[in-house]
């Protein structure tokens, strides 16, 4: 048996059956404070450092990537910079994450540059974006990927008006300003890729508020798509089921995150590396009929 191991995950590249690609449940992952990061895991996921090979694909291209940093995001950068393309991220605090995410997409031979700061703030998604053009010259690809998910509740009388507010602002509003502020930098042929969640289907009531802004982020792609396409831009949604990412250790309790995707068909929670071959292809000219569409990657779990 062959491993390709990063950090205390190990891949078993020769295995055929995708159940066996990844460790199942049990984990043994101390919860964390809210923001979450990967510095502090200790079964570090795997974002395809090992793995992904590009093949050109995105030869050229600039990418914003919000919550870039780690995760699903960090997975993302360093797929699109082996494709060949420059990336920007934005991010929280996280800054130990997002000098990873630096090392990976500059070892690639790729342009970088990283954006601290609250997107719930109007503000900041407009530096975002504005950073991204001066550093660039322009935006092909806008990837819409930072969420806030706070601590699991046990009733929807637990949820404070201030959480609620923040939740809807990083997760679905700042998508308003991000996208109305990119859209006059993005020619024929730009990609805007939003990130669902299965939480959009099949919502947890324990984090209700988050998977309400999850279902918002299908109806804005599926808008956003028949409106931008008449300048030649094309809008989908990645929709992940469980992912092995920080935002698991800050949001649920010890035995949550344990026992973590293992009431998937899979039996195990995806690894961001597995999640980002979804987002090439929905960046590149190979879905150029591809437009408004929900790609879940959930690990068997209907999307319905």
């Amino acid at each position: 048996m062959r491993e390709v191991v990063h950090g205390a995950f190990a891949m078993d590249t020769s295995h055929n059956d995708p159940k066996k690609k990844y460790p199942e449940p049990p984990f043994h992952e101390k919860a964390q404070s809210v923001p979450g990061t990967e510095a502090k895991m200790a079964q570090k996921p795997d974002h395809g450092e090992a793995t992904y090979k590009g093949f050109g694909r995105l030869n050229g291209q600039v990418a914003l990537i919000t919550g870039g940093d780690s995760g699903i995001g960090r997975a993302v950068a360093l797929a699109f910079a082996r494709e060949g393309a420059d990336i920007a991220i934005s991010y929280l605090s996280e800054h130990d994450d997002a000098k990873e995410t630096q090392a990976v997409v500059e070892e690639a031979g790729r342009r970088f540059i990283s954006i601290p700061g609250d997107l719930a703030s109007l503000e900041h998604c407009a530096l975002v974006v504005q950073k991204t053009v001066a550093a660039f010259g322009r935006i092909d690809i806008l990837i819409n990927n930072a969420a806030y998910q706070d601590k699991a509740v046990e009733s929807i009388l637990d949820l404070t008006p201030e959480r609620i507010d923040r939740v809807f602002r990083v997760n679905i509003i700042a998508m308003f300003h991000l996208a109305i502020g990119a859209i006059p930098h993005m020619k024929e042929g730009s990609t805007i890729i939003n990130v669902g969640s299965i939480q959009a289907y099949q919502p947890s009531p324990s984090i209700l508020d988050y998977a309400t802004t999850k279902g918002a982020i299908v109806t804005f792609t599926k808008g956003l798509a028949q409106d931008v396409i008449k300048k030649g831009i094309r809008v989908n949604c990645v929709a992940p089921g469980p992912v092995w990412t920080p935002l698991i250790a800050q949001s649920f309790h010890a035995d949550k995150i344990n026992s973590f995707g293992k009431d998937t068909p899979m039996g195990r929670p995806a690894q961001p590396a597995e999640m980002a071959p979804l987002f090439v292809f929905l960046a590149s000219s190979e879905s150029s009929y591809v437009n408004g569409e929900v790609l879940g990657g959930t690990g068997g779990k209907p999307l319905a």
